[in-house]
Parts: C-alpha cells; sequence; structure tokens
C-alpha cells in the first residue's frame, strides 16, 4: 500500500443518481474500506428509493479474495432489498485474477463500463440472469 494510505483510510464515494447508486472504487481498497463500503450501501439501499446500483472498478488494479467477496455480499444483499448490482469497467487482468481465485461472483452482473452498466439497469430484465457474464458477453460485438 501507499504511504498516503497509512494511518488514513479514505472513504469512497457513492453518488446518488436518481434511484441508482454508482460507486467508483480506485487503487487497492483497504480490507476496513471494503467493509465500510459494504454497509453504507446496504444502510442507503435500505433508507432510500434505489433500485439499482453501480460499482465501477476501472480504477482498481488488484481484486483480491476478501474485495471478491465483499463485492459479492454487496450485489447479495442488494438483490435481497430488491436493488439490482452491475459490476463496471473490470479490467482482464482482473477478471483473470478473479477466475484464478475461483471467484464467480454469482448474482452480480457486470458490463464494459459505467454507461452500459447504467442502460443495463434502466433497461435489462428486472431479474438477475442465471450465469452473471451474460452481461459482459452481449456487449460484445
Amino acid at each position: 500500500m501507499t504511504g498516503s494510505r497509512r494511518g488514513h483510510t479514505p472513504r469512497v464515494p457513492v453518488l446518488a443518481l436518481g434511484e441508482t447508486l454508482l460507486i467508483t472504487l480506485q487503487g487497492e481498497p483497504h480490507d476496513s474500506e471494503a467493509e465500510r463500503l459494504q454497509h453504507d450501501i446496504t444502510r442507503r439501499i435500505a433508507h432510500s428509493r434505489v433500485t439499482g446500483v453501480v460499482i465501477d472498478i476501472s480504477g482498481v488494479d488488484i481484486v483480491d479474495s476478501f474485495l471478491g467477496r465483499v463485492l459479492a455480499e454487496i450485489a447479495s444483499s442488494a438483490r435481497l432489498m430488491a436493488a439490482r448490482t452491475v459490476l463496471a469497467g473490470m479490467r482482464p487482468a482482473v477478471a483473470i485474477t478473479l477466475v484464478e481465485l475461483g471467484l464467480t461472483l454469482p448474482g452480480l452482473r457486470t458490463a464494459l463500463d459505467v454507461e452500459r452498466a447504467m442502460a443495463l439497469l434502466e433497461h435489462g430484465p428486472s431479474t438477475d440472469p442465471p450465469h452473471p457474464r451474460r452481461a459482459h458477453h452481449a456487449d460484445l460485438p
């Protein structure tokens, strides 16, 4: 981790866009940061009209098993509270790492970027597909 993070865990910004929360992760989030984010998102869903969550990880270089598990738990919690979650901007190296770790992120849809993730929430089916990568494959030419 970088020296600028020592002793200080910055909050991950959560932006409300209508009924959708947009979360942009950058760098390598600490475990405590990821846990705090999970609690913040579930609290915001419970106390608002949120129907969708987009988590942009285009600025994340590494997703370890802990962060992968937290992302899956965010999607599961959101789904239980009638909100859908889309993971946007996954880099190829991150996808390879998740596969190598055996993390399939069940119930978590993916999109190539935030714009496509927002469109998927707006126009996509109201139920999650059986395979979480279908949304990603649908975006391929």
